[in-house]
């Protein structure tokens, strides 16, 4: 697989699990948590986050089957959520992009579900997957690059919300859903140009 195509799947669940935007939910998630045991638990989350990921990567094949879903309707529903999902990036809302729910020590919830591992990274990789299931490697290692760079980011969030500051965080997302919305309306096309040439073949 070309080395471009493994980089554009790495931005675009970079772009996915989005964590610039949450860097403000890791920042109040962990305000409770001492100064020095907050890198341990972003690590932790994370770590999380990537193994529920791979998780559904290797058994979304199983997961449609079961559910009786083709990869056509993944395509468009993943390209629905990525489309909302990029909506609230660029019009920011109070509560966030998942809502912020409070609590101490987060432990799964709200960073590792469904801040990094939410409904759209989730239907990403399996449609990764789905539609080119020879390359689970380089799907893989596009997973983790992004990964790796979401949890460096996270673990400075606290620097970054400092430099920054709110206006400059804004910014950053929004330039991120503007992205996002690019992408998710080239994958909403996609499954929607795939399902009108099934229909022909059909008909």
């Amino acid at each position: 697989m070309p080395v471009a195509e493994v980089f554009s799947a790495a931005v675009l669940l970079l772009l996915v699990i989005d964590p610039f935007g949450n860097v403000p939910i890791v920042v109040s998630a962990l305000a409770n948590v001492a100064p020095a045991r907050r890198p341990r638990v972003v690590l932790r989350e994370c770590f999380a986050a990537y193994l529920i990921l791979v998780a559904f990567m290797f058994g979304g094949q199983a997961f449609l089957h079961w559910l009786q879903l083709s990869e056509v309707s993944l395509a468009i529903a993943g390209g629905i959520i990525l489309f909302l999902i990029a909506l609230r990036m660029v019009f920011r809302h109070p509560e966030g992009i998942f809502g912020d729910p409070p609590g101490e020590e987060p432990f799964l919830v709200p960073l590792a579900i469904p801040s990094i591992a939410g409904p759209s990274a989730l239907a990403t990789v399996m449609l990764m997957v789905s539609r080119d299931p020879p390359h689970r490697l380089a799907w893989l290692i596009a997973l983790t690059a992004a990964i790796i760079v979401a949890t460096i980011v996270l673990l400075a969030a606290y620097r970054l919300q400092r430099v920054l500051g709110e206006r400059g965080m804004i910014a950053v997302e929004r330039l991120m859903g503007l992205v996002l919305t690019a992408l998710a309306v080239q994958m909403l096309l996609d499954g929607v140009r795939h399902f009108v040439a099934s229909l022909a073949q059909g008909g």
